[in-house]
């Protein structure tokens, strides 16, 4: 039988859930923005400039920006927020007494495109379930004690 989520945990998890999908969402479109930026970069040898002469917003050749580096912002935004769903990952997998395999597919999630969104819908609607079932079943429970 798997392993059950500690009672004392429970009401945790909703908190934990939410932080995992805000994460999730997060480090989605950071992935996305980052492999847009790889393909810009190494099929078309541009980098993005941000505030530079070419204005506010320039696609200029590799190796030849002058002011902000866009295209290394976006690679060290989606590795910090990476961390964060990281970080919620473990929480919610921990909290949710998951096994191991579990985690690592969650975690492949912030490195494969688009994988974290439907990764993201399967375990909330895992989690959201868990939850119904558990407050159904005290109901259940309480309707009992009271006969």
């Amino acid at each position: 039988m798997p392993l059950q989520p500690k009672p004392a945990d429970v009401p945790r998890i909703p908190g934990a859930l939410r932080l995992y999908q805000v994460a999730s969402i997060i480090t989605g479109v950071m992935l996305l923005l980052l492999c847009a930026e790889m393909i810009v970069k190494y099929a078309f040898g541009h980098e993005l400039e941000l505030a530079g002469p070419g204005g506010l917003l320039a696609l200029v050749p590799t190796g030849t920006v002058t002011a902000v580096n866009l295209s290394t912002g976006i690679l060290i935004a989606h590795g910090w927020f990476y961390v964060l769903y990281l970080f919620a990952d473990f929480r919610l997998w921990s909290l949710m007494r998951w096994p191991f395999s579990r985690f690592v597919l969650i975690a492949l999630g912030g490195i494969v495109p688009t994988l974290s969104f439907f990764v993201e819908a399967r375990m909330a609607k895992n989690v959201r379930r868990f939850l119904a079932d558990r407050e159904g079943a005290q109901q259940t429970e309480t309707a009992e004690a009271r006969s």
